[in-house]
């Protein structure tokens, strides 16, 4: 049985991750705070603002890195700022650090970035070729990907997935989206027409599952369903989704604006991105690629 090491583990991708894959692989879950083991899944103690780690976790096949901050946690205040990019560029060293002591080395290494790398692109189709935006969400992934980049020369494969907005049953965008459903209503943000590039947790989970199975599927892939949505045109199809009558709302992007500041980027931001090349050119087959199938797995 072979071995991944996942960094970032405890999040909402990495949870779901390891209950995919702990059937069919070993574990070993790089973490500050080490949990009781359980069948196939190990903790490892790291902490990458020293630079630590055990070594014992870096016996593995394949490492994925999805570490860092959650970047809609809290306001984005300077400091904040710097928390989440270290969050990022920290992790990559110490795993660089760490791979550099060793002999082992890994068969592939898959990294996380995420759609927030082509910054507020308006109604422009965009793909894996696309230019960096402008924004700190596009300076704080182009920051992170050079930090992965790095740990390219430790593995024959080496992927990298821009992550786009992820909904799952517990955690992410879609709870979010449903605060308001008890009383009939589903927001939308603006005037709605901002483009949402939205996966599906098991198909995101699915493209690095691919790359473990595919050694010869390399570089960078956008982490997002065939088709973008606006995002009006998503809480509608929320609504439709949902039991009983249900209407959209807007907020208005001014309060949004004066309440999270420059956050309000993650929500107010357009990105219009094609199917990923990981499917057009390297066979992922999407379990969820349509937005009223995927709502019917995540709200039925």
């Amino acid at each position: 049985m072979e071995t991944i090491l996942l960094a970032g583990g405890s999040g909402l991708i990495g949870t779901r991750l390891v209950e995919l894959l702990k059937d069919k692989y070993k574990i070993h879950i790089l973490t500050r705070s080490p949990e009781q083991d359980e069948e196939n899944v190990k903790y490892f103690h790291w902490d990458i603002y020293k630079k630590e780690a055990d070594r014992k976790a870096f016996v593995c096949d394949y490492i994925i890195n999805l570490n860092g901050a959650g970047i809609a946690d809290k306001r984005w205040t300077t400091q904040r700022k710097k928390v989440l990019i270290d969050s990022r560029v920290e992790a990559n060293r110490t795993i660089a650090l760490m791979l550099a002591k060793t002999d082992q080395r890994p068969k592939g290494i898959f990294c996380a970035s995420a759609m927030g790398y082509y910054g507020d692109s308006g109604d422009r189709l965009l793909n894996e070729d696309s230019p960096e935006g402008k924004g700190f969400l596009a300076e704080c992934c182009a920051i992170w990907e050079e930090s992965s980049s790095a740990l390219k020369p430790f593995a024959k494969q080496f992927g990298m997935i821009r992550i786009g907005l992820v909904l799952a049953k517990e955690g992410g965008a879609l709870p979010k989206l449903l605060m308001t459903k008890s009383i009939g209503m589903v927001p939308y943000f603006g005037d709605g027409s901002q483009y949402f590039s939205w996966i599906h947790i098991d198909d995101l989970c699915g493209m690095f599952m691919h790359m473990i199975e595919h050694p010869e599927v390399n570089g960078i892939f956008n982490g997002v369903a065939p088709v973008a949505l606006t995002n009006k045109a998503l809480a509608s199809a929320i609504c439709d989704a949902l039991p009983g009558s249900q209407i959209t709302v807007p907020a208005p992007s001014f309060p949004i604006r004066l309440a999270m500041g420059e956050m309000a980027d993650v929500i107010l931001n357009s990105n219009r991105i094609a199917e990923s090349r990981i499917s057009l050119e390297h066979g992922y087959k999407y379990q969820f690629g349509e937005i009223d199938v995927a709502l019917g797995d995540l709200l039925g």
